[in-house]
């Protein structure tokens, strides 16, 4: 069996994504039949030393949409700063997310299988990844990191979410031969 860059790549980032929009959904309905103040939710970590709900939501869609980026310039480019978005906001990062990746075919993705990704961060030596490599060795990774972490923020919070909750929409053999 093969598997595309496509499918390992763009397929998954939306599975987690649009399931992370429900599970966002479910935080902020949660939140508006608790009484409470969504703001607070933005800050919550699930440790002191790591980073707030508002940073891990963030950072799913850099690992997703940024990591197509890089995949097509050739180069990963981190942002220094992100902005300040409200709970709404994220969920329209989310959305907006899951819309630009959706418009990607794949013979667009596809056609960067076998090139290569440079990560640079100064201070720290260069790194150069195949394709490939960046996506299952440093995208995924980090995308289903900082996907699991806000899951489980929210988890910690009280929202009463499951794994099925987490995973989303499967990938079935029905649909795929249907398509």
């Amino acid at each position: 069996m093969s598997i595309s860059l496509y499918e390992a790549s763009v397929q998954r980032y939306l599975q987690t994504l649009e399931a992370l929009g429900g599970v966002l959904e479910r935080g902020r309905a949660y939140a508006q039949e608790h009484k409470i103040d969504l703001s607070q939710s933005l800050q919550a970590r699930l440790f002191r030393d790591m980073r707030p709900l508002r940073f891990q939501v963030q950072r799913v869609v850099v690992h997703s949409v940024g990591a197509i980026d890089a995949i097509t310039s050739g180069a990963l480019r981190l942002p220094s700063e992100a902005p300040e978005h409200d709970y709404a906001g994220l969920q329209i990062l989310v959305a907006d997310a899951c819309e630009a990746l959706a418009r990607l075919t794949p013979a667009e993705v596809n056609a960067h299988a076998g090139g290569e990704v440079v990560f640079e961060v100064p201070g720290r030596p260069r790194r150069v990844f195949s394709t490939e490599g960046f996506v299952l060795s440093f995208s995924l990774p980090n995308f289903y990191f900082h996907a699991t972490t806000a899951y489980g923020i929210l988890r910690s919070q009280g929202v009463p979410l499951s794994k099925l909750d987490f995973m989303g929409a499967l990938t079935l053999k029905e649909a795929v031969e249907a398509s």
